[in-house]
């Protein structure tokens, strides 16, 4: 009884408690300063790699053949999960990447290795096994709902001669890197004795290995710097209860000392995370202000927490940078990454008409968001130099009739371009935060080519509204939209009012 006491005494002592960000503008800052770190450390993936698939559709009729639903394919999307999802995250924080797997002489092999190799700072050493089954989830989803998920996998261990192979790659790639994580799907390839040999041998590389866990089975781990369970993964490998908060805390107390793990870092939903290291317990409230899909969260978890801590932050700092992501993942679709501009944006503390600012990827993770939502999608697209009654009027009248507006904006470069070397006026950071201050815009997106169409093509607005001084054949992107089923809205125009007039007044005025 004694013994344990001791070492329980190290988090009773006072920590601090549960507190939203926006609480502590010191946390704030040391977070926001902590971004530019992340890129300056380098980590090593080893586990499950796997396909995921996304299978976009509608639902019109029940099938005569049997009361289930028929999807009308409408798209498809592939991208690495699994390990390979840590490996998208980390590559989205700009943080270079070794990525050691196993897998399949197939298809969905074939595809993984192109998805993967396709990212950027990635070496990648996925290694082929004849006989395996490259594991994949094909998801079909319909009017924002999830219909069924479909797997296809193969869970036995790496052939032995091939195992061998992936350790001596593995402790390469980890004397030339800063961490390890080790992402355990229970797929196989950290099966038996790999994740055990895996930690001796960082550990006589000095480096520091981060585990994100499988199974009840912990002996596995035994040694490792950080452990990241859940909840209900933490309750399963002690086996103790941990329906509040101090009984969790002493539940990951146990594994911690039966393990001999440096830190447990406990992922708790929507109670946020805690942490226990040699310093104590803290806890991190949630930062999710909507969730739509917990699916990929704890590789995100994973990877932002192995970018700060091979970035040498404080542990605690990237744990809370770790939970930030967190929050922003369950608010995207599928199993979506965490750039460091979405983690800035969720650090800003210039409020929120910044944050309607987002780059082409983030807002078309934006717009199908709002599309699950069941929200009707317009979008209006111009150089919104000098901003004047006229543009307010059409951006309210395209407001009005959708449930969010997406407003393209010309970069500096397009409206030079466009309008002549003297242009624009104001520059794009200018013009895109005066946009975003105005209640008509829910969306800014900047894009750099002449015409909005690639942009049209990607966020497949519902509906596209321009100046009544276009005809519907004129508007570029209308063939785009009508292709699709959407619609086209010609907004009536303010009288007196037009930007190259009023250059052209302030221009006279100068030169008299």
């Amino acid at each position: 009884m004694d013994q344990e006491r001791a070492s329980l005494a190290p988090v009773q002592a006072p920590s601090p408690p549960p507190s939203r960000l926006e609480s502590s503008p010191s946390e704030t800052s040391a977070l926001v300063a902590a971004l530019p770190r992340l890129r300056h450390g380098s980590v090593m993936v080893i586990g499950d790699a796997m396909l995921d698939r996304y299978i976009y559709g509608t639902v019109e009729r029940i099938s005569p053949e049997a009361p289930i639903p028929v999807v009308s394919v409408e798209r498809e999307v592939a991208m690495p999960g699994g390990a390979g999802n840590v490996v998208r995250n980390l590559t989205a924080l700009g943080v270079p990447v070794a990525f050691v797997s196993v897998i399949g002489d197939d298809q969905a092999g074939s595809d993984l290795t192109a998805l993967v190799g396709g990212q950027p700072n990635v070496e990648p050493w996925l290694l082929v096994q004849g006989s395996r089954v490259t594991t994949r989830k094909t998801r079909y989803i319909a009017q924002g709902q999830q219909l069924l998920r479909a797997d296809r996998e193969e869970c036995r261990p790496v052939h032995p001669k091939l195992k061998e192979r992936m350790l001596r790659i593995a402790g390469d790639a980890m004397a030339a890197t800063n961490v390890t994580v080790l992402s355990d799907y229970a797929k196989g390839v950290l099966a038996g004795d790999v994740a055990p040999r895996l930690i001796e041998i960082a550990r006589k590389a000095g480096r520091k290995v981060i585990v994100d866990p499988k199974g009840a089975d912990y002996s596995r781990y035994a040694g490792a710097d950080i452990i990241t369970p859940n909840r209900r993964e933490l309750a399963q490998a002690i086996g103790m209860d941990v329906s509040n908060e101090a009984a969790l805390v002493a539940a990951a107390v146990a594994l911690r000392d039966k393990y001999g793990f440096g830190a447990v870092l406990v992922t708790r939903s929507e109670d946020g995370m805690t942490l226990l290291d040699a310093h104590g317990v803290r806890h991190f409230a949630a930062e999710a202000p909507s969730v739509f899909d917990v699916s990929g969260a704890g590789d995100t978890v994973v990877a932002v927490l192995a970018a700060g801590v091979a970035a040498g932050l404080d542990l605690a700092l990237a744990a809370r940078l770790a939970n930030v992501a967190a929050g922003i993942a369950v608010g995207k679709v599928g199993t979506a990454v965490v750039r460091d501009t979405d983690l800035m944006h969720a650090l800003s503390t210039h409020g929120g008409a910044l944050r309607k600012i987002m780059d082409a990827e983030g807002a078309q993770e934006q717009v199908e968001r709002w599309r699950r939502m069941g929200w009707r999608v317009g979008f209006t697209n111009g150089c919104f130099d000098l901003l004047h009654p006229g543009h307010v009027h059409l951006l309210e009248q395209a407001r009005g009739a959708c449930d969010r507006l997406v407003v393209g904006l010309n970069s500096d470069a397009s409206v030079q371009r466009l309008k002549g070397a003297s242009r624009p006026m104001n520059p794009e950071a200018a013009r895109a935060a005066v946009l975003a201050s105005l209640a008509a815009a829910d969306l800014v997106c900047v894009f750099d080519e002449d015409t909005p169409e690639t942009l049209i093509g990607l966020l497949k607005p519902d509906l596209l509204v321009k100046g009544a001084d276009y005809t519907v054949e004129t508007v570029v992107g209308a063939s785009i939209v009508q292709a699709y089923g959407g619609k086209v809205m010609l907004a009536d125009l303010l009288p007196g009012h037009s930007t190259t007039a009023t250059v052209a007044k302030i221009n006279r005025r100068q030169n008299s």
